[in-house]
């Protein structure tokens, strides 16, 4: 699919956000490789100057507001909190491996700790990195946000995106 030639011409700077496991990386990725884009993770006020066209994904609320008037489309999404918490017990397998975050494991606590902060995210106040957060966040920005819910497949939320941003052509 990512080496498909795209049928709909995506905005030039987008921004991908939600809960941690909620895919945003993965989503960021797939929208980069599918539309010419940069992924964008490091080196970011650098790169954002340099590049005409970028996905930039994760949480930017506070730290990141000097970038707002840079984004064409802010992207939310929002997963379950199991289906988040089941990835990112897998992410973390992956990352460190099991016997780093089992029981007497030496990333065990931080691991544990982890998993906490992250299921607290559909109930937090603003106070936290939370979907109120976001969601006033969200609401405040001056571009077009799209918010996209529940658990599907990255290729379906893509095609989602190119759906929503389809321009009718010109006469």
């Amino acid at each position: 699919m990512a080496g498909a030639a795209p049928s709909v011409r995506m905005p030039r700077r987008l921004h991908v956000l939600g809960a941690s496991g909620s895919g945003t990386t993965s989503l960021a990725s797939l929208l980069a490789a599918r539309h010419g884009h940069r992924h964008l993770l490091e080196l970011l006020r650098r790169a954002l100057g340099e590049a005409p066209a970028w996905v930039l994904s994760g949480s930017l609320c506070g730290w990141g507001d000097p970038l707002i008037a840079e984004f064409d489309l802010v992207i939310f999404l929002a997963v379950p909190t199991e289906v988040r918490l089941t990835r990112l017990r897998a992410r973390e397998v992956e990352r460190y491996g099991q016997e780093a975050i089992a029981p007497g494991g030496p990333r065990h606590e931080a691991h544990v700790e982890f998993l906490r902060w992250a299921g607290r995210y559909d109930a937090g106040g603003l106070e936290m990195r939370s979907r109120a957060l976001h969601d006033a966040w969200l609401s405040a920005l001056p571009c077009p946000t799209l918010r996209l819910e529940g658990d599907r497949p990255v290729a379906e939320q893509l095609a989602r995106i190119e759906a929503a941003v389809v321009k009718p052509a010109s006469r």
